[in-house]
């Protein structure tokens, strides 16, 4: 028998694994473990496991017509593969490489191990044009176009044959009756393959005619921007499908420039996990080591009120309320709330960066380490960006739409106090029914001072020699060969 083991793959289309396992003659099992540990990990949310289960959900109506199913099992992936090794005679399993933390790099080592002493092959196939064992990133944009470029890989489905089995009650039973498994939530993005499909679509055939002017505004770019996140996190996606789906549209698309700026994303996007791949201990600590005597001393109060979204800042709380309801937020907003952790608070970024992957629904562990640390301004080899919270939200909520959908204790404020209601006299507080104190926290520190103060250290450390010798470290491992080769392509 072969297995197919799904991970952050969750489709049945552009799928190495799946297509090479059906090759040959071999019964074909397929397998999906929800793993108690990488549920406890702190990165872990039921709503990831919802996006996961409702996935393989969909994934199943399609199987079904071939008398087939992704088997779904809870338990540890090595006490899952001892009880299928006894139960069948495996010779392969397939599946995707995983770029994921420290715990499912580890589970993989160990299961390579178990695989082995078991003589089974493990075939794993290279995804989203990650490519792993690299020291330095000569000739990966090259490597990468290549890859992208490759036909999809579809598996004939009608080759999988009736498989008369039941996963064990002990392995599944008392997970799946989780009441959270029961319906998935309105206000999430809608999980499958075929969804994902429909949003690719529909931004390619329209809502790509906003993408530049709305990718930064909080409101407008849940319309405008693709919102394929979260299908590529989980796998509904791949970024091949994606970037041939462009390939053959951009062309003739009235929306060109837009397209090209979408794709340089999806380009940039494959670098970040190359780059965890590549050097993955910054889940835990600075990527650039000269920080490491950097000194932000623990607020809980600040770290609470931020992890709320009660700071007194309202495009600030607005955005982590958004984030926490629905798992979206645009990209510049994101960026505006680790910055105001990690500058404005002067707090450290580990101090924030679990709890925003438990809530995005589109967590993608090699991005969102690294722009934690980028944007918490302790990587040297970028700009220090330290985002004004009420430039941001003059500029980016104008007539506070955003902040009155998210905020409803300040929705009477007329637009000219909506973004600054520290300003409102006693008079006007009574007269707007928003009594700062009490139906809406006065801001928990003064925010021009405690950026000039964060923009003073960072600025001074830049020029550290250890900063200084580990920017080399950076750019020649991560940057260097990639940007000559992408000047070189173009």
């Amino acid at each position: 028998m072969h297995i197919v083991w799904f991970k952050k793959d969750l489709r049945l289309r552009d799928h190495a694994p799946l297509c090479e396992a059906l090759a040959g003659e071999e019964q074909v099992m397929l397998v999906y473990i929800f793993e108690p540990s990488v549920q406890a990990y702190p990165d872990y949310s039921w709503r990831h496991a919802q996006f996961q289960y409702f996935s393989i959900q969909e994934m199943n109506k399609e199987l079904e017509k071939h008398g087939a199913k992704v088997h779904i099992f809870y338990g540890e992936a090595q006490d899952v593969f001892t009880y299928l090794c006894e139960a069948f005679e495996v010779k392969g399993v397939f599946s995707h490489q995983e770029t994921g933390n420290k715990l499912t790099y580890d589970r993989d080592k160990l299961m390579a191990s178990f695989f082995k002493q078991k003589d089974i092959s493990w075939h794993e196939y290279q995804t989203n044009g990650v490519q792993r064992g690299r020291q330095d990133r000569k000739g990966w944009s090259e490597a990468w176009q290549d890859y992208m470029q490759m036909p999809l890989q579809n598996p004939d489905l009608s080759k999988l044959q009736v498989l008369d089995f039941e996963v064990p009650v002990d392995f599944w039973a008392t997970y799946t009756h989780q009441k959270k498994f029961k319906e998935y939530p309105s206000k999430y993005q809608p999980a499958g393959e075929a969804k994902a499909w429909q949003y690719l679509k529909s931004f390619f055939s329209k809502r790509a005619q906003g993408y530049m002017k709305h990718i930064s505004e909080p409101e407008a770019s849940r319309q405008h921007c693709s919102r394929l996140s979260p299908y590529l996190a989980w796998g509904n996606l791949s970024s091949r499908q994606v970037y041939q789906y462009y390939r053959s549209k951009v062309e003739k698309s009235p929306y060109k420039r837009n397209l090209e700026a979408f794709m340089a994303r999806l380009c940039w996007r494959c670098h970040f996990v190359q780059k965890f791949e590549m050097e993955d201990r910054y889940e835990f600590e600075h990527l650039n080591r000269g920080y490491a005597t950097l000194e932000q001393p623990l607020h809980l109060a600040y770290l609470e009120a931020w992890r709320a979204g009660k700071t007194g800042y309202p495009i600030v709380d607005a955005c982590m309320r958004c984030v926490i309801a629905t798992g979206y937020l645009n990209f510049r907003m994101r960026a505006m709330l680790v910055s105001f952790l990690t500058q404005i608070l002067w707090q450290p970024w580990q101090s924030g960066v679990h709890h925003l992957a438990k809530y995005f629904l589109d967590y993608e562990v090699g991005i969102h380490y690294c722009q934690f640390q980028m944007q918490a301004g302790v990587l040297g080899t970028n700009i220090i960006r330290t985002y004004n919270p009420v430039k941001q939200s003059q500029e980016q909520d104008a007539q506070g739409v955003f902040i009155r959908q998210w905020l409803p204790e300040l929705s009477s404020l007329p637009t000219a106090l909506l973004h600054e209601p520290w300003k409102m006299t006693v008079m006007e507080q009574e007269m707007y029914h928003c009594k700062l104190g009490t139906n809406y926290p006065a801001p928990i520190v003064e925010y021009k001072s405690a950026m000039k103060k964060a923009a003073e250290i960072l600025w001074a450390y830049r020029k550290l020699p250890e900063v200084l010798e580990e920017n080399k470290r950076i750019l020649y491992k991560h940057v260097q060969f990639s940007i000559k080769d992408e000047q070189e392509a173009n």
